[in-house]
Parts: C-alpha cells; sequence; structure tokens
C-alpha cells in the first residue's frame, strides 16, 4: 500500500474535516479513533481515494512516509499525555507529533521539551474556524522547531485559508508559542463578541429597534469598516425566524458557556503584567451571563434607572462609531499581551504576520485586521496599536462617540462592561497621573514599601504622622 503523507488521530468533527481538507488537497491522509465506529461513520459518509482509514493504532503509524507526521485531534488534557505515552515508542528520531486542539501553551512548552529529549519534534498548533474551517481552511498557527516547520509548512499552508494566494498559516515560533497566539486570538474573540452584543443591547433596549431593524443595522455596518465574519453572521442571526414564531434570538437563553482559553488569557495577562481588562471584562459577562436565578432575583429587588434623554438622529452611528472604537482596544490589548509573551518567553513573534493569518479562516476574520497587518509593516516594534497613525485617529474621531453611548447606557441601567471597560483603558493609558502617587503613599503609611520620588533618584521611607485620631 502507499505511504500516507500524514496521519490524524481523532476523527470527531474538527479531526475529520480537517483529514478531508488534506485529502481535497491531493495528500494521503491515514485516519484513527480510538473508538473505531467513529472512524466507520466518517468513511462511510464521506468516502475519499486520498483518506484511509485504520483500526489498529501500530498499522496506522506504520502507513506513515517517514519523517512520520501524526496530528491529534484530540480534547486537551491528559488524553493528549495520554496518546503521546502510547506513540513514543513506536515513533523514530526526526519524527513529528502535531497537537490541534486547545491545549494550554505551558503544557505545549512542556511536552515539546519532553519530546526533544526524545529526539522527536513537537508542535503545538493553533487553528481556529470551527467546522467550516477546518473543512474548507482555517487560520492556523503553527509552533514548534523552526527546522522542522518546513516538514509540514506544505500540508499546513495548503490546507489553510487564503488571503488572495497567502496562506493563513505561518511559522509562529519555539515551543508554545503558537497555542499561545491561538488562547489570546480566542481571547480577542470573546471581547469582539461581547462588544458586538452591547451593541445589540444598545439598540434594542435604548434605540427601541426590533430584530429586523437590527439586522438591517448589522448588514449595513458590514458593509463598512466593521466588515467581519462575526458582524455578518449577527446580522443573519437577527433575521432568523422561529418555526414556532417569532425570531429564534428571542428564545435563547440568556446564558453563555467559555471553554477555558479566554480565562486563560485573562489569568495569563495578570502574570505577565499587561492591562487586558476590556477582554477580561468580556470573559466576567459570560460568568455573570450563568446567574440566571440570581439576575432575575436582583431584577426584582434593584430599581432599574430610567433616562429621559432624547436621542438624536445619529444615535446608530454613535453605536457604530463607539464599537469600531471599542475594537480597536481590544486588539490593542490583544497584541500587547503578544508583545509581552515574546520578551517573558523569547519567541521572535512577527505581529504583522499573526495579523496576516487572521485575516481569513478564522473567527475574528475582518477587514480590520488589514490595517493591523498595514500597521505592523510600517513599524515592526510598534509599542501599542493605538500608536499607529491610522488607528490614533480613529480613536480621536470616535472616542466622543463611545462617550455619549456609554453614558446612556449608565443612564438607562444598560449592562455595557466592555464598553466602558474600553474607554478606561483609552482614559488610563493616555493620562499622564492615574493616582498610583497615592497608592504608593498609602503602602508606605501601612507596611513601610518605600516610595519614589519625581525630585530625586532611588527608593524612599517617609515617617508618616497620624493627624486624626479616633
Amino acid at each position: 500500500m502507499e505511504k500516507m503523507d500524514i496521519g490524524v488521530i481523532g476523527m470527531a468533527v474538527m479531526g475529520s474535516n480537517l483529514a478531508l481538507n488534506m485529502a481535497d488537497h491531493g495528500f494521503k491522509v491515514a485516519g484513527y479513533n480510538r473508538t473505531a465506529s467513529i472512524t466507520e461513520e466518517v468513511v462511510k459518509k464521506h468516502p475519499h481515494d486520498n483518506m484511509t482509514a485504520f483500526y489498529d493504532i501500530e498499522k496506522f503509524i506504520m502507513s506513515l512516509k517517514k519523517p512520520r507526521k501524526v496530528m491529534l485531534m484530540i480534547k486537551a488534557g491528559k488524553a493528549v499525555d495520554a496518546i503521546i505515552e502510547q506513540l513514543i515508542p513506536m515513533l523514530e528520531e526526526g519524527d513529528i507529533i502535531l497537537d490541534g486542539g486547545n491545549s494550554f501553551f505551558e503544557d505545549t512548552r512542556r511536552r515539546f521539551d519532553w519530546l526533544q529529549k526524545q529526539k522527536l519534534n513537537y508542535f503545538g498548533v493553533g487553528i481556529s474556524g470551527g467546522e467550516k474551517g477546518a473543512r474548507l481552511g482555517p487560520s492556523i498557527m503553527p509552533g514548534g522547531s523552526k527546522t522542522a516547520y518546513k516538514k509540514i509548512q506544505p500540508i499546513l499552508e495548503a490546507i489553510s485559508a487564503h488571503v488572495n494566494t497567502e496562506p493563513c498559516c505561518t511559522y509562529i515560533g519555539e515551543d508554545g508559542a503558537g497555542h499561545y497566539v491561538k488562547m489570546v486570538h480566542n481571547g480577542i474573540e470573546y471581547a469582539d463578541m461581547q462588544l458586538i452584543t452591547e451593541a445589540y443591547l444598545m439598540l434594542k433596549n435604548i434605540g427601541k429597534f426590533d430584530n429586523d431593524k437590527i439586522s438591517a443595522i448589522f448588514h449595513e455596518w458590514n458593509q463598512g469598516d466593521l466588515r467581519s465574519y462575526l458582524i455578518g453572521i449577527t446580522a443573519d442571526i437577527f433575521k432568523e425566524a422561529d418555526e414556532k414564531g417569532g425570531k429564534i434570538v428571542d428564545k435563547i437563553i440568556d446564558s453563555a458557556g467559555q471553554k477555558g482559553t479566554g480565562r486563560w488569557t485573562s489569568i495569563q495577562s495578570l502574570k505577565q503584567g499587561i492591562d487586558i481588562s476590556m477582554i477580561t471584562s468580556a470573559c466576567n459577562a459570560r460568568v455573570m451571563s450563568n446567574l440566571l436565578k440570581e439576575r432575575t432575583t436582583a431584577s426584582g429587588l434593584i430599581d432599574k434607572p430610567v433616562s429621559d434623554k432624547v436621542l438624536g438622529d445619529d444615535f446608530i452611528e454613535q453605536v457604530r462609531k463607539s464599537l469600531y472604537a471599542a475594537k480597536i482596544v481590544a486588539y490593542a490589548q490583544g497584541f500587547s499581551l503578544y508583545r509581552s509573551a515574546a520578551e517573558t518567553y523569547g519567541w521572535d513573534l512577527d505581529f504583522g504576520k499573526i495579523a496576516a493569518i487572521f485575516r481569513a479562516g478564522c473567527i475574528i476574520q475582518a477587514e480590520f485586521l488589514n490595517d493591523i497587518t498595514r500597521a505592523y509593516g510600517k513599524n515592526k516594534d510598534l509599542q501599542n496599536l493605538m500608536f499607529d497613525e491610522f488607528f490614533l485617529q480613529r480613536i480621536n474621531e470616535n472616542q466622543t462617540s463611545l462617550r455619549s453611548v456609554i453614558c446612556l447606557g449608565i443612564a438607562n441601567g444598560v449592562p455595557i462592561p466592555a464598553f466602558s471597560n474600553a474607554l478606561q483603558y483609552i482614559d488610563a493609558y493616555r493620562s499622564s497621573q492615574i493616582g498610583a502617587n497615592l497608592i504608593q503613599a498609602q503602602r508606605d503609611y501601612f507596611g513601610a514599601h518605600t516610595y519614589q520620588r519625581t525630585d530625586m533618584e532611588g527608593t524612599f521611607h517617609h515617617e508618616w504622622q497620624e493627624h486624626y485620631k479616633e
């Protein structure tokens, strides 16, 4: 039998679609799943001349060309370590294992070191695009050995989404860099979705627009500088009828889950000392959404404010401008975290290329990313995205609308944490004084933690006097 170019372990939705994508591009693919019936169902529903099913893992490994390439599309966590342990005795020096799941990047760093000692190559491969992306072309973020990347580059770049002729796949960096970039991508995704949700709440609760009108508004926005995958599907969602009457969006429970990548992004930002408060607010909004019973109780106890402010004719445009300004902040925070990670972990991250591979295939694909790619093309050392002339101009143009919309939301009791945190980030970032001098004084007063002065070098402690006694 002809040797296979690559093997995929895990024939569930993502794994089977990636395998079929590879087969479509002319690669010979071996498919294996621990539960044989899952593999059987895939080859029955989607027979393909370039994909061969295997039901014995040793035969699966023996079918692969050397250096063997094995892609794991299984649940992140202990299962990944278990399958790696099973594979090691069957593999030879130079063989490659790729983890295409949403593994935590620190686990990927550990596994990279572990397999390096076994003289095996390990790649943490971030993949975004869901089921459709996996089948037709996702955004792919591989991290591992730069030398070994050449062995898998033709496959990964061929199956990725493309913008014109450019693949939405690029080598990210060593060990866990690929999974780190995917993790932060998901954090930005959380923020993007929350911002769109808050725009919806403003249009519905303050603008008093019905679903058809909101659908039309999002459709119009998708023709301009907010054009993106998420804006496009949002326009579709508000238009979708329910078979029992009305719109389906109104029948869906007001509670949203999360798989952990957004939370990991927030935790990591605290470890690295980077402010991504807006992204964190989007994670917290999902936490709050799960308090359904408590929120129902509170709605009957806590008065809702009512504002009699008359809306101007430009209300919809103000919400659009607010959404655009806040979206800049989401990406500014995410790419600041990337910048910090490059320094923390010694990764040579190319921020322009990272933005470029997000332009198609992934959930956060947007017209906006072309502007980010250009910004880092002009200055690869850009300290903050808001310092780029293009984005700085739009922050300055749109922040008045953001302030007005936030005031309207607060006055009417509409929860808009992401919008609010976006503005707080802008205001803190542009402020020459944010009150930390007082915090230094407080810490020195109660704990002798010392402080620094504006007029002298070094650290100082002051013997504070108790002027007001109880």
